[in-house]
């Protein structure tokens, strides 16, 4: 079965992977045969996943990349083609979130941050990203949204709105690109036990309300998010295109997030 969704050979550009959902795809992905880039603002950290990637008999490589500079960006991108001689996958997962309170008084520099982290930066990677895969004929994108993009979240309105833009951005971006045989996508997780959830998931009342309200009563693994970004990224997604798959226990359908 490992075959069919198979990943032997791809190249990997996953952003903020040196921990949560971005490390559980890195290490997914290169279970399957992928080459990955391993990326996040801490070197260290990315190294890290690269030794324990490498251990498991997979194939990385660690770069320091800040995502809310275009440059940072950019050079990414031309350090995973010239690494590795092509680009298969890219994989947007880096967000921030600096602000969590009302939008009524959100200061104008801290929307303007996650804005430029969640929204801009998937803009820049992709433009650079692009030319590569149209070289290949081929290849997919994946932006990590979040069920906060399918509806109004309080408390979290200016990452809302970043999550929102993001899936016009994969929309817009999948009907540009389908005649190059490029598809894109989203994946728009509920909360994760991951360290940038971890102020939700150990409120003892957000666990309470989501154990008690989403249909499967739990909150979710990254290995959730994972399996279907392997989906999208293998050939058995290849007619998938324009498209989020939320992975959030069912609460969005039952009516709360």
């Amino acid at each position: 079965m490992n075959n069919f969704f198979s990943l032997k050979n791809k190249v990997a550009v996953i952003t903020g992977s040196s921990r949560g959902i971005g490390k559980g795809i890195a290490f997914r992905f290169s279970e399957l045969g992928a080459k990955i880039i391993v990326s996040s603002r801490k070197i260290d950290a990315c190294e890290k996943v690269v030794k324990e990637i490498t251990y498991a008999g997979g194939l990385a490589s660690a770069f320091e990349c800040n995502i809310s500079n275009k440059n940072s960006c950019q050079e990414l991108i031309t350090f995973a083609q010239k690494k590795y001689g092509k680009i298969d996958i890219l994989v947007c997962n880096a967000a921030s979130n600096p602000y969590y309170g009302d939008l009524a008084d959100i200061p104008d520099e801290s929307f303007e941050k996650i804005m430029n982290n969640n929204v801009k930066s998937n803009l820049w990677l992709c433009k650079n990203v692009i030319p590569h895969l149209k070289k290949n004929k081929s290849g997919s994108i994946i932006i990590v949204s979040s069920i906060a993009g399918l509806q109004g979240v309080e408390n979290l309105g200016a990452y809302s709105i970043s999550k929102t833009a993001d899936i016009g951005l994969i929309r817009s971006l999948a009907v540009e690109l389908g005649k190059y045989n490029i598809t894109v996508n989203g994946l728009c997780p509920g909360i994760i036990k991951t360290d940038f959830a971890k102020a939700l998931w150990e409120n003892p009342d957000i666990l309470k309300d989501v154990e008690s309200y989403a249909p499967l009563k739990r909150i979710g693994t990254t290995d959730e998010v994972a399996g279907a970004a392997i989906l999208l990224a293998s050939k058995p997604g290849s007619f998938i295109t324009g498209q989020v798959i939320t992975m959030d226990g069912g609460i969005t359908i039952a009516g709360r997030g």
